[in-house]
Formats: C-alpha cells, sequence, structure tokens
C-alpha cells in the first residue's frame, strides 16, 4: 500500500493553501513548509465501489459489490479486504447513491439534417452554458477519437478470428458498409465517424436529467469537413470530393485553417496546394475548455501504417512537409498530407460562423490533452502532453498578454509564443527548453535515458530507444527527412553529429521545425517521459498535475529511467510495477511563464499491495471538482482487462507476480476501466476511492463537471469481442493482498458488451460508445 502519510497526500493535492513541495516524493529531499492542515468532520459521502483488488479504503469504510444490473450488496469494513469470487457486470456501476443515465449514443439522429448521426468512440466532453454560468442549458462538445470493432471487421487492427461475427453498423446506422479496406465509400464513413460532436443539452432544473435537444447549431465537425476545396487543386485529388451519395457525404465547404509559423511557413509548400486551408479534424483525443467558451481539441493518434491505415503520414522533410504519402493511408486516399494533422484544434460551439482553426504555435505531436491558465494582465499559458511512448511534456507561453479571462480575442494568442518542452532533472528540479532555432541541441544519450533499468536488470527495454531526426550526413544517413534511432548500441558513433549544432541545422523554418516537434523535442534535450494522458491546473495553487499513464518503452521511445519507473526491477511478487503514476509541476515563476520549475512524483501506479503503490493503474484523464477534489480515469489497454486477451478467442494472458521487465499484464487484476475520487479534505482525504466502474473493454474518459451531475464519455464498450452472441468468461488471477502476498481469485466476466443497449431493452443489442450523466439520486446542488 501506499507508503505516504495522509498530510504529505494532502501537501500535492494543495489541500492547504500555500502548500509547496519542492522535490521528488519517492526519491530526493522534501521540503514542506510545517503548515498547518485543517480537516474537516464531514463523513464519505457515498459507498466506495467494490472493485476486485483489495484497498486499503475497504478496511475503513463499507463498500458496495455489484452482483446485477442495477443492484448490489453492502460488505462491511474488513482487516481482510480479499475477494475469492468477483463477477464483473456489464454496465456503468455507480455507488447506490447515484444513478447514471445516458445523454446521447454513437447513431444518434440529433442534428438539423436527419442523415447525419452522432459520432463514434466518444472522449472529451466539454460545456459551454448558454447564458453565462447557466448549468441547466448550454452545448456539448464531443471528441470522437478512433473506430474499431464492433464498428466494423475492417477496422484497424481487428483482431482476424471476429470475421464473420456480427458488426454494430448497419444495426446502429441502417446501412452496410464496402468489405474492402482500400474503398473511398468506407474509409470517408470511418473518417466521418471522427472529430467531434456539437449538441445542445438541457434540462428545466437540476431535478432533472439533461438530454438533447433540438438546435440549428448542433452540428458535426469531422475528419473529412471541407473535402470539397480539393476541387481547387491541380492534382490527381481535384475530384475527390466526396465518398457516397448521401446528403452529408458530399463534400462541403466547411474546411479548417491553420494559424501561426506552420501555417505561414510550411501549408504554402504543402503538395495539396490548398495553403492554409485544411481538411477536417480527425483522432480527437482529449482537450480543453477555454474561459472565454471555446473548445480546444487535441489530434492525437494521427500516424498512417499498414496497421493503422486510419491515418496519415507522420514524418516530415526539414521544410516541414511530409516525406511522403504512405502508401495504402486513408491519407493517401483522400490527399490529406500529414504535415496539417497532429494539432491543437479551437471550435467555438456556440459559433458556427466561427470557422475551427489549428494553431501551430503549439507544435505537432501526438497531442493528448491541454490545461489553460488565462489572467488579466499576464501572457497566456498552456500545458500539454504528447501521449506516446517517451512522448514530451509542452508549455507555450504567447508573445500577448489576456485582456480578460473571458474574452474570446484572447483565442489569438495561439498564433505567436514560445513552445517549451520540460527537463527533468533527477533532484526535483526542472527547465523549460524553447523549441527555436537557435537552441542548441543536446539529446540524452540512450545510456543515460536508460541507466536504471541497466543497473537494476543488466540491460535496457528495447536499447534506451531515442528517436532523432534523419539527416544526410550524421551517422552513415544518405537521406533527409523521417526518424533515425539512436540506442545504447549506436550512440557512440551517432550522437556526435547531434550535438553541438542547432535547431537551425536541421530544420529551414520554425514552422518546420514545430511540424516535427517531438523530435525537435529529443534533439534539444527534452526528457522522454511515460505518455502523459492528461494535465490539470489547480484552480487555487496552479500547480501543474500530469497524470502519466504508463513508463513501459516502446517502439516511439524509452521514457527517462531516472524519472520514471520503466519497468518491474526485480522478482519479488510485491515490487514496484510501473502502472503509470501522478506527478506534478510546481512553477518557479509565480505567473507561470519562467524558464525553471520543480516537479514532483508523488503516487505509483500499481495494486495497493506492492511496494510504492498506490492501487491504481494507467492513470488517464484528471478533473477537479468544485471542492477541488481531484478524479482519475483509468486507461488500462483493452487486450488485458481481466486477464483475457481480445477476439473471439478470448485467450488468458499470464499473470505472474514474480516476472520482471514489462508487466503490463498485471492490468488484467484491476478489472475493467474505472473512475477514482480523491478527496482533498475530510477524514478520508488522500484515500483512492473507487467511485464507477465501466463496462467490459470500455474506456471512461472526458470527464467534465456541470452543476451537481459528472458528464463522462464511455468510449469503445465491447471494443475488439464479439457481442453476440454473448458468452460468459471465467478464470482464476494471481492477486496481491494488502500485505505483499499473493492470492487467487476466480473472475467472471462477459466476453463483449451489450451496453448500453442492454439498458435499454435489448439485452443482445450492439454496444455504443455514449455521453452518459451522473449524479446523486437526492440532489444537493453538489456532485459530492
Amino acid at each position: 500500500m501506499s507508503k505516504f502519510t495522509r498530510r504529505q497526500l494532502l501537501i500535492f493535492l494543495g489541500a492547504s493553501a500555500g502548500a509547496t513541495v519542492l522535490a521528488p516524493a519517492l526519491r530526493g529531499k522534501r521540503f514542506d513548509r510545517n503548515l498547518s492542515i485543517a480537516e474537516a468532520a464531514e463523513p464519505l459521502k457515498f459507498t466506495p465501489v467494490r472493485l476486485p483488488h483489495p484497498l486499503p479504503i475497504y478496511q475503513q469504510q463499507n463498500s458496495y459489490l455489484p452482483t446485477a444490473m442495477g443492484q448490489g450488496s453492502a460488505l462491511n469494513a474488513s482487516t481482510d479486504t480479499r475477494l475469492g469470487q468477483y463477477n464483473v457486470i456489464d454496465d456503468v456501476v455507480v455507488p447506490p447513491e447515484y444513478e447514471r443515465y445516458v445523454i446521447v449514443r454513437w447513431g444518434d439522429r440529433v442534428f438539423p439534417n436527419q442523415e447525419e448521426y452522432f459520432g463514434y468512440n466518444c472522449d472529451y466532453t466539454g460545456f459551454v452554458p448558454m447564458n453565462g454560468n447557466n448549468p441547466n442549458d448550454g452545448y456539448l462538445w464531443v471528441n470522437h477519437e478512433y473506430i474499431s470493432f464492433p464498428f466494423s471487421a475492417i477496422a484497424p487492427e481487428a483482431p482476424s478470428d471476429l470475421a464473420g461475427f456480427p458488426e454494430t453498423y448497419p444495426l446502429v446506422i441502417g446501412q452496410t458498409l464496402p468489405s474492402d479496406k482500400t474503398s473511398i465509400q468506407l474509409l470517408g464513413e470511418f473518417y466521418y465517424n471522427l472529430g467531434g460532436s456539437v449538441v445542445r443539452i438541457s434540462r428545466s432544473d437540476r431535478a432533472e436529467k439533461f438530454a438533447v435537444v433540438s438546435d440549428s447549431k448542433n452540428r458535426r465537425i469531422h475528419g473529412l469537413s471541407g473535402l470539397g476545396i480539393n476541387s481547387q487543386r491541380s492534382d490527381q485529388y481535384k475530384s475527390t470530393t466526396s465518398w457516397g451519395s448521401k446528403s452529408y457525404q458530399q463534400g462541403d465547404q466547411n474546411y479548417l485553417i491553420g494559424t501561426g509559423p506552420a501555417a505561414t511557413q510550411v501549408f504554402n509548400q504543402s503538395v495539396d496546394g490548398l495553403g492554409s486551408k485544411i481538411i477536417g479534424t480527425a483522432f480527437n483525443c482529449s482537450g480543453g475548455t477555454t474561459p472565454w467558451g471555446r473548445i480546444l481539441s487535441a489530434e492525437e493518434n494521427f500516424q498512417g501504417s499498414a496497421a493503422f491505415f486510419m491515418g496519415v503520414t507522420e514524418s516530415v522533410k526539414p521544410d516541414g512537409t511530409q516525406t511522403s504519402y504512405t502508401a495504402g493511408t486513408s491519407g493517401e486516399k483522400f490527399g490529406l498530407v500529414g504535415e496539417k494533422y497532429g494539432w491543437m484544434v479551437e471550435i467555438d460551439p456556440s459559433d458556427p460562423s466561427y470557422r475551427p482553426r489549428k494553431h501551430t504555435a503549439l507544435g505537432r505531436f501526438r497531442h493528448e490533452n491541454i490545461a489553460i491558465r488565462a489572467e488579466a494582465g499576464k501572457k497566456l499559458v498552456a500545458y500539454m502532453g504528447d501521449d506516446k511512448r517517451g512522448g514530451h511534456t509542452w508549455k507555450f507561453v504567447s508573445n500577448g498578454t489576456v485582456s480578460s479571462p473571458n474574452d474570446k480575442n484572447n483565442s489569438a494568442l495561439f498564433e505567436q509564443g514560445t513552445l517549451y518542452v520540460a527537463r527533468y532533472h533527477s533532484d526535483g528540479t526542472g527547465q523549460w527548453i524553447p523549441l527555436e532555432l537557435n537552441t542548441p541541441t543536446d539529446p540524452i544519450a540512450p545510456s543515460v535515458l536508460a541507466s536504471v533499468e541497466i543497473a537494476a536488470l543488466g540491460k535496457a527495454t528495447r536499447n534506451g530507444l531515442l528517436p532523432l531526426p534523419k539527416r544526410n550526413g550524421i551517422a552513415g544517413q544518405t537521406s533527409d527527412g523521417g526518424i533515425f534511432g539512436v540506442d545504447t548500441t549506436n550512440e557512440a558513433t551517432a550522437l556526435p553529429g547531434y550535438k553541438g549544432k542547432k535547431l537551425s541545422n536541421f530544420y529551414t523554418s520554425q514552422g518546420a521545425a514545430l511540424c516535427d516537434a517531438f523530435l525537435a523535442a529529443n534533439l534539444v534535450g527534452g526528457t522522454p517521459t511515460a505518455r502523459p494522458e492528461d494535465i490539470e491546473i489547480h484552480p487555487k495553487t496552479k500547480h501543474v498535475y500530469i497524470s502519466y499513464t504508463d513508463a513501459a518503452p516502446g517502439g516511439d521511445g524509452y521514457p527517462d529511467s531516472r524519472i520514471f519507473v520503466v519497468s518491474k526491477y526485480t522478482s519479488a511478487v510485491n515490487d514496484t510495477q510501473h502502472l503509470g503514476g501522478l506527478y506534478k509541476i510546481i512553477e518557479d515563476s509565480s505567473d507561470g511563464t519562467g524558464t525553471s520549475f520543480h516537479w514532483q512524483r508523488f503516487v505509483q501506479g500499481g495494486e495497493a499491495g506492492s511496494k510504492d503503490g498506490t492501487g491504481f493503474t494507467q492513470n488517464d484523464n484528471l478533473a477537479f471538482d468544485s471542492q477541488e477534489n481531484v478524479w482519475i480515469v483509468t486507461d488500462m489497454s483493452t487486450g488485458t482487462h481481466n486477464g483475457f486477451d481480445v477476439g473471439a478467442a478470448a485467450k488468458q494472458i499470464l499473470v505472474d507476480h514474480k516476472q520482471t521487465g514489462n508487466v503490463t499484464n498485471l492490468n488484467a487484476v484491476f478489472g475493467n476501466n474505472w473512475l477514482l475520487f480523491i478527496p482533498t479534505s475530510g477524514p478520508n482525504a488522500g484515500e483512492a476511492i473507487p467511485f464507477a466502474y465501466g463496462p467490459p473493454r470500455c474506456e471512461m474518459t472526458g470527464p467534465t463537471f456541470v452543476g451537481d451531475t459528472l458528464i463522462i464519455a464511455v468510449q469503445h464498450p465491447g471494443e475488439d469481442c464479439p457481442f453476440t452472441p454473448q458468452q460468459t468468461l471465467s478464470r482464476s488471477l494471481e492477486i496481491l493482498n494488502l500485505d505483499g502476498s499473493v492470492f487467487n481469485q476466480t473472475r467472471t466476466v462477459p466476453r463483449g458488451s451489450n451496453w448500453p443497449s442492454n439498458i435499454e431493452g435489448n439485452p443482445q443489442g450492439p454496444p455504443k460508445p455514449s455521453v452518459i450523466g451522473i449524479r446523486r439520486k437526492e440532489s444537493t446542488g453538489r456532485f459530492v
């Protein structure tokens, strides 16, 4: 279980006004200010949901064990929190004091054009009130990230043994798709289901539930919005302006535009000849809502390949334009040039006349999130994360200043400014390195990045891979553009060619460097990190909270092992597990614009019985509620849920606590993905308290508090598994007890999911990504 005191966690969370922690909690010195902590006397106001694995809260509080749809039993607090049997329910399970309901589903016809429909795989949600601060009526923005089975058996990476099983697209949308993945109609419909949706939701008062209402501003902004501008081209894509016969499949003029350095210095060289005009936004993961009522939507996994054929070219040349179209991808099919994707996109839900724009000053990488600091008379500051293995943590500081945080003219501040990448030092300090042409190049050697794992295991996963831009004449390379992998086997000969220069030696313009931000950041010595899946700013302290979801190295890069636990280092069953963690940055400058900071690694993911483990895994989106409590959702890989791989066969995956190295399979212990509550006041302050879990194979994403309601998306229920005929799977799982010993539990779980059809009268019906509301049955005006 966690080895941190309640006071330490309260200080970390900022519950004590003015509290500051200036060093890593797991390594190095701690300097707190010896501030007292005021403790509220109110008890916990809901019954924690019982998850399959032991947690300290179950020793202290009664818990709610779900037993069937909408049913459960109370378990008394006990020193022994082991469960020998656990049955997973195909539903969103919430405490008995709360209720959940569906607001909008994939396929819902909620737009003026009844041929259009709500998109797939809901992610980030943002709410913009109609009138000032009215929490009962406003526009809801929902991201749509990607396509997966059972939408179609041809979806990227769908397991081959699912061919022949029912698909959901014809059942939900009422039409069929071609069976050829090169079909423009198929790929076009896939693209239509990405991007985002704007829907107005309303209720008469807090006694009512939110529902979608008819509004002329309800609309889709999708992956092929503006496809009609292909007619302005002079190449082979001039006639590629539609993907079917339906009205919404005809190319329109709702294109997006680019702003900032890449729009003026790179897009004017793009082979599409369209300049700063851009077709669509896609691969939209998390994001942020600005104080002035606009949405920032993050384009994440835009990279195309044979497996991820829904994508564009990620690699660019020194001038920032794509190396070429990637054969067999949707980018090649529609003429979508890679340099125009992978940006932060701004949308105004309440104003359809505001043309969405991609702000290139914020950099091109696999955007997952953004957190904004807007204060009158000060520069606009935005924090962002690059969700890839070895991706970076970023900060943007505008050139201009904020007049009023609510002024929509603040959007122009995203067009000019400085983008910085974070470099963490092991002593708890850090610096922000500007991504500018005159910045010196100083990549961190792979042997240094991997030094902790090498010391523990004698070798480094993937040899400490550090990707750098391929350039003619360096390390024997004979071409420009793309990626050159430096690792412990070749660093002695390869690194000297990259050191002691400037970014201007590698890129022809500032815009070009921004188009290749990930590799440019490695060049200047930014710290490769553990997939920053969300960043939030504490509403009072302004400390920057970062949810690093997984430190396992991969083909994209190697997180710095001096900062992150990248693998399980010993065969001890209770050794630290590399399953994410919660970090914090404390700026040394009062307004956040400075170039130095301190950082803290506070809680490490992993079972509560493991060394340093906190009882959760692969933490993803964060949210603060109105009382500054912290809410966290988890993002376990679909193929590890409950110890069964995806596909029709549902093969059991190995769960062995004695393993060393990459032990991601231990996610099986935690069951389905879930929503975690960490109170920052009262007698339970600092405890990891499970609040809800989602249907099998789903991910719960985009938590947004609107008055007394939590709006949250349920993404990909039943992903990559058959939904009918439904079967029940059962196996034994090895789990850590709180004392560090292991025990076995029999786990039963549906093979796939029928949610939300199963709660709406169709037990064997299709699963549908949806947005739901959660609220207390007896509302007090607050969520908790």
